[in-house]
């Protein structure tokens, strides 16, 4: 099986290349190329479609994205034109060859105020640019055949810019730090995202089980959090792997403390039973995940 990967050199992108299946022939692709990987700016329409055109993919694994929230806010188009129009020229050239597309989404295509885990199918309602334009990018992919859509949430892991690592930062440089306690979400690890990915194109499933899927899937780690349950474990955890000698006093912010141009959903959890039941995988607690990266990240560091 032949696969395009955008975003290659991202968070996610690294995670996907180091699970890839020895039964995938990979095309990792990045905006700016190198390291073994091919140049592909995904604000370019022309060149997404070019690109499929040229490589002939079985899959498109579309995990690059626009994914500067509140920077969406002053730059719609570039944001639109990266998760909207990447997906619908991935979507046109798809048509001509065959190939089919996973589209790699957000929790931010909801407005979080129903109080209750989303399902798959719920209608989309963003609040911000960030979110519609993910938005769009969904309903662009879902015009191939076969096409499918993997939302998650709160993504990190030990390479990149994410939560994760700002908060071991903070938490090294500060005394204390605040964060905000009224936005309720899962922290997803990209370990864990990525075998779900791989998943998703088909990948260790029987070929009925991959016919019964989803076009839709939700998959985040299991359990529920703010984000300053989040940057506590954080702290804690990075005590217990040896990144960090102590942790930050963390405070407890609302959101109306802590004004951002983006508006946020207040409550993302995603429903993920029936998604992690078709694709055959078990989701670890946030924690044990959040455990496991940060050990990885002292791996790294020690290596």
């Amino acid at each position: 099986m032949k696969v395009l990967l955008t975003g290659a050199a991202g968070q996610l992108g690294h995670a996907l290349r180091h699970q890839r299946p020895d039964s995938i022939e990979l095309i990792a692709s990045s905006r700016s190329g190198g390291d073994g990987l091919i140049a592909l700016n995904l604000a370019d329409a022309e060149a997404c479609r070019a690109v499929v055109l040229e490589h002939r993919p079985d899959w498109v694994l579309n995990s690059g994205a626009y994914t500067a929230v509140d920077k969406a806010e002053s730059e719609p188009d570039l944001a639109a034109a990266v998760n909207a129009g990447a997906p619908r020229a991935f979507a046109e050239a798809l048509h001509q060859t065959g190939g089919r597309l996973l589209q790699v989404s957000t929790d931010f295509v909801f407005n979080g105020r129903q109080g209750s885990p989303y399902q798959p199918e719920q209608e989309r309602d963003p609040l911000g640019v960030y979110g519609a334009t993910k938005a769009a990018g969904e309903l662009a992919a879902l015009q191939v055949p076969g096409a499918r859509v993997l939302r998650t949430s709160w993504v990190y892991g030990p390479i990149g810019h994410n939560f994760c690592l700002t908060m071991l930062r903070l938490h090294r440089d500060r005394e204390q730090l605040g964060v905000v306690a009224d936005q309720v979400g899962c922290p997803t690890s990209t370990a864990t995202l990525a075998a779900a990915c791989w998943r998703a194109i088909g990948v260790g499933l029987e070929p009925a089980a991959e016919a019964a899927l989803p076009r839709i899937l939700h998959w985040s780690d299991a359990g529920a959090a703010s984000w300053y349950d989040f940057a506590v474990a954080i702290g804690e955890l990075g005590v217990q792997a040896g990144l960090l000698e102590r942790t930050a006093q963390v405070l407890p912010l609302t959101t109306a403390d802590y004004p951002t141009p983006a508006q946020r959903p207040s409550y993302s959890l995603l429903e993920c039973t029936i998604s992690r039941a078709a694709l055959g995988l078990e989701a670890p607690h946030w924690r044990a995940t959040l455990k496991e990266a940060l050990n990885t990240l002292k791996d790294v560091i020690q290596g």
